[in-house]
């Protein structure tokens, strides 16, 4: 055994390990059996009685038994653990100190490279609330944290008037339950969504101050992520964002109606416009609307049919002749 990671010396360890298979023996006997000098021996048995890890029986000579060392032996581990455990916080606090430190102590630092999914998740929540103005966003799997998992904050900032405008890529408006769960919702408070068939990749930028964006687009780059800070890099992906956007198509009006005006569109209608559009297939239309397959060929055919098409992109021409898009 070898438990001076526990705080045992090598002496306390063998005097222990020796009372373990002899209970209920004497100093005098643990002394012998470790080749220890007897007072020597008697002020490691009461250190082990005094750590809950050995126990004196009354009489003259007392006697000593060692405490079974899956309770005293794992009562120590758990407290290193804990220690240990603390021990990791406040080193984590302290990394996030110098981090901030030495941003602040050089503020020409354009990026910096968060490597951890923990930190990625704060950093993009320190972002999202911390805007006072506007947060821009590219919308693509895979996700760090569960789509929709942000959704009440967002509507708590868009309440009080912090604009977002969010680019999803096809997969993410495809997502099961994304559309109506997530999106939607947003859109219904003041959200400006869009859509791309594909994004180049992940990213948030907050108030024109800061972006986060992933280390790598390869597999599992998702993993680390560069956090942004004003910088020519910066103003780059404000660009990239924008000329995205302007590429984008809206997605239809989120908010129900219960009457359409007339020659317009319900709200709908305008959302399978905007999912045609993006080149969504009937199967992914089918589960981001909840419908069944039936009904959503039924309701592609009659939209169509209203707009005198006969291919998914006569449709969108149409569509978008009418303002619809």
């Amino acid at each position: 055994m070898d438990f001076n990671v526990l705080g045992f010396t090598a002496d306390a360890e063998r005097v222990y390990t020796a009372l373990v298979g002899m209970p209920r023996c004497t100093a005098a006997e643990v002394a012998d059996a470790c080749g220890l000098a007897a007072p020597a021996a008697g002020k490691l048995l009461s250190g082990l009685v005094r750590d809950g890890l050995a126990v004196r029986s009354a009489g003259r000579p007392p006697r000593f038994s060692a405490t079974a060392p899956d309770v005293a032996v794992g009562a120590l581990i758990h407290e290193r653990e804990q220690q240990l455990g603390e021990a990791r916080a406040l080193v984590q606090r302290l990394v996030e100190t110098h981090r901030e430190a030495g941003r602040i102590s050089h503020p020409d630092m354009a990026a910096e490279l968060l490597t951890d999914r923990e930190d990625i998740s704060k950093a993009v929540h320190r972002l999202t609330t911390g805007a006072r103005r506007e947060v821009c966003a590219f919308d693509r799997p895979p996700y760090v944290d569960r789509p929709g998992s942000n959704l009440d904050g967002q509507l708590e900032r868009q309440r009080t008037g912090v604009t977002h405008r969010v680019i999803y890529d096809r997969e993410a408006v495809a997502w099961p339950g994304r559309l109506q769960d997530d999106i939607m919702p947003s859109m219904r408070a003041g959200e400006q969504a869009r859509m791309r068939p594909e994004l180049p990749l992940k990213l948030v930028i907050s108030d024109s101050r800061a972006a986060i964006i992933p280390f790598s687009l390869a597999p599992g780059g998702q993993s680390a992520a560069y956090l942004i800070h004003p910088s020519p890099m910066l103003v780059a992906l404000q660009s990239l964002f924008e000329a995205q956007w302007e590429r984008a198509i809206p997605l239809g009006e989120a908010a129900p109606t219960t009457s359409a005006e007339p020659g317009q569109p319900d709200a709908e209608t305008l959302a399978l416009v905007s999912l045609l559009a993006s080149g969504l297939t009937d199967a992914a239309i089918a589960r981001t609307q909840g419908w069944s397959a039936r009904t959503t060929q039924r309701r592609i055919h009659r939209l169509m049919t209203e707009l005198g098409a006969s291919t998914r992109f006569q449709t969108g021409l149409a569509a978008a002749r009418r303002g619809w898009l």
